[in-house]
């Protein structure tokens, strides 16, 4: 690996929760009800006021179950992720099956499970508190697929029903229970991808990634809403590979509350949505993708939790995950909650989420949503609205650590995974490693290229010569961190219109335009992400309501679009010079950037061996005939790629057969070619 990818591996500190956490027992004696006739909506049964649960009447207190004398650690084989502590477990305690609970709820005065077969009455299973702050408890006869939640007394007297934030599987919204689910029953088969994986350094290799959002990829045609992911599995990644992604970025699968979301206020960071199926079809999912050689990145939210009563907002009575100040804890712009970051309870509970994912699910990178909403006191305040740091500033220091624990404990424990930082700001350092001072992300969004792209090409082309700086300035800056260039969900909603409609002129232009983008994307050093729709020249604007429009497929304007992006992936993987030096200075020079008139870029990128790629690009529609440029080395060169050939909706004005360098100088370089430009497109060629 490069010393860009290196992170120490010291073991993280081990946390003041699991020094303290004991698997303390509560064995109830009464068996429970089996899953199978449990009532069809726990919401309903869960609908009791305040007022009525705070006090215990006598008939209720005999109903109390009975606490066990607790056993102590050397009973139990202790281990070392939150997960495998907290949350429900089954287990066999002297020969009888049920589950062991176990929640954090430090100001609670009285904690009790709800489920079935206690007929959802808070005060019937209590659990056992510790000064810990932990409350737990064996309960007999609860097993997989039984329905339960947390009733948690305030020292108000209050009763709040909250699902368990270590949940790995959950009720389909609006209800709200957690369902026990045991980790072990899944069979993996992919052993072969898991070790490959350890052993790539992501940065000199082809990264291309394909984002989606499942619920309006496709819709079954049957009435139902959704498909199930092992549907999906087999859908999607036969599309993927066709089109040669090297990866699929899910938008957030952990599960949230409303239907009508994109998923990023997540009210359970252990449970995969429960739309598209349970744990294990997830599971498969991910496992079909990497026996089919594609990794899975998830996008991952630790900067905000919803409201919502059944979450984590004051979820023992307090600010427990949050700060209880909301100029601290509460983001104006999202209606969300803020993590307090501070608190290492908090900060052991994200940690584990994001190692869970890892570990149980074999996802391949996770990528940060909202860092710099997390890296900034003030982010989207006004003066007097936040409060500064210990030292006056605006950083939010606690946040920061943690970013630097997250990405240090996870590249050391899972090598080949990818931490991705969808980060708006100048920031330094986001992905440099943490023992050179930065927070040792693999990869940056890079949304300034993504900003000053569009902002370029939406331009009439008349026009464009005088906005030359908003392509080249990026080589200022370029090599600074370890980029993704996104073209995501963000610039196809809102109102912004799809790719396709924001480019300029008639729609042969359009199309034109829209290739010679997507060109522009891939010849550009940093790894590549689309997103879906993108890849075919979907016509309006995403629309998470409904699946993309694939009957423009039938069109060959649109599926010339698909075409070039199959070939724009092939050509990226099988040239290193177009991805092996991503990140560094030496996979980069500039052949002209001046030829402001005619808005032509020309460049070449180079592998590690010295061979190169030459890329031309014309933001025009003139085409011109024997446009010399300067090369890096003697040769026969071949067009390896033109955005404008007819097999992708073009003009064909085309390079054919081997072109051989002259002894004439140009741009500073001894050798150089004469070139066909096509009009509004992209030309790579290499020497072969």
């Amino acid at each position: 690996m490069s010393p860009k990818t290196k992170f120490p591996r010291d073991k993280p500190p081990k946390s003041k929760l699991l020094e303290i956490l004991e698997p303390i027992t509560l064995t109830v004696t009464r068996a429970m009800k089996s899953p199978d006739s449990r009532a069809s909506n726990s919401q309903s049964k869960t609908e009791k006021t305040a007022e009525a649960r705070a006090e215990t009447t006598p008939a209720e207190a005999g109903h109390r179950r009975q606490a066990q004398s607790p056993r102590t650690v050397s009973e139990s084989q202790p281990r070392s992720e939150r997960y495998d502590w907290l949350g429900a477990h089954l287990e066999s305690r002297d020969g009888t099956a049920g589950t062991r609970f176990a929640v954090w709820a430090p100001n609670a005065t009285e904690v009790s499970v709800l489920t079935d077969g206690n007929g959802w009455q808070p005060g019937r299973d209590v659990l056992h508190g510790s000064d810990s702050g932990v409350w737990s408890g064996f309960i007999s006869g609860a097993g997989e697929g039984t329905r339960y939640k947390y009733a948690i007394k305030t020292k108000s007297g209050e009763v709040l029903d909250k699902a368990d934030p270590f949940a790995f599987s959950a009720e389909h919204p609006p209800a709200t229970a957690s369902i026990i689910h045991g980790l072990d029953q899944y069979q993996w088969n992919d052993s072969d991808w898991m070790n490959r994986r350890g052993q790539v350094n992501w940065l000199q290799q082809p990264v291309s990634v394909y984002e989606v959002q499942l619920s309006s990829w496709k819709r079954p045609w049957d009435g139902r809403r959704y498909h199930t992911y092992r549907e999906l599995a087999t859908m999607l990644v036969d599309y993927v590979k066709e089109l040669g992604y090297t990866h699929i970025e899910l938008m957030p699968i952990t599960e949230f509350p409303f239907d009508g979301s994109w998923g990023y206020q997540v009210t359970s960071f252990f449970a995969p949505t429960s739309r598209f199926g349970g744990p294990d079809e997830f599971r498969y999912f991910v496992d079909h993708c990497h026996r089919n050689g594609i990794g899975v990145i998830v996008d991952w939210v630790p900067a905000h939790y919803p409201a919502d009563d059944h979450g984590l907002a004051h979820f023992d009575g307090t600010g427990l995950y949050e700060h209880s100040d909301p100029r601290q804890g509460f983001h104006p712009d999202w209606n969300t909650h803020i993590f307090n970051y501070g608190r290492q309870e908090v900060r052991d509970f994200l940690h584990a989420s994001a190692r869970f994912w890892c570990q149980e699910y074999h996802i391949d990178g996770l990528r940060v949503d909202a860092v710099a909403s997390m890296l900034y006191l003030d982010y989207s305040r006004e003066e007097g609205e936040w409060v500064p740091n210990q030292f006056g500033g605006n950083e939010n220091l606690e946040a920061i650590e943690f970013l630097k624990q997250f990405n240090t404990h996870l590249h050391a424990d899972f090598p080949g995974v990818l931490t991705i930082a969808e980060e708006s700001t100048s920031f330094g350092g986001v992905s440099r490693p943490v023992y050179t001072g930065g927070l040792g992300f693999g990869m940056k969004w890079d949304m300034g290229w993504m900003h000053d792209t569009l902002e370029y090409v939406k331009r009439d082309p008349i026009y464009r010569k005088y906005h030359q700086d908003e392509l080249s300035f990026r080589s200022v800056y370029q090599f600074t961190e370890n980029f993704m260039l996104p073209l995501s969900h963000d610039e196809v909603v809102h109102g912004k219109g799809s790719l396709l409609s924001r480019m300029p002129g008639d729609q042969w232009q359009k199309f034109a335009n829209l290739r010679l983008l997507y060109g522009y994307q891939y010849a550009s050093p940093g790894k590549k992400l689309l997103f879906m729709g993108c890849e075919f020249g979907q016509s309006s604007e995403w629309n998470a309501e409904s699946q993309l429009d694939w009957s423009l497929l039938q069109f060959d304007v649109h599926d010339g679009v698909k075409r070039f992006i199959g070939d724009l992936n092939r050509i990226y993987k099988d040239y290193p010079a177009l991805h092996e030096l991503d990140c560094e200075e030496a996979g980069f020079s500039w052949i002209a950037a001046d030829d402001a008139d005619k808005s032509i870029f020309t460049f070449c990128r180079f592998a590690s061996d010295g061979s190169a790629v030459v890329i031309v690009l014309n933001f025009t529609p003139a085409p011109h005939v024997g446009y010399r440029i300067g090369v890096p080395q003697a040769g026969s060169y071949t067009e390896i790629l033109n955005s404008d050939s007819e097999l992708y909706g073009g003009s064909n004005v085309r390079n054919l057969g081997k072109i051989a360098s002259e002894d004439v100088a140009a741009h500073g370089r001894e050798q150089s070619l004469q070139l066909n430009i096509p009009p509004l497109a992209v030309v790579m060629l290499a020497v072969t």
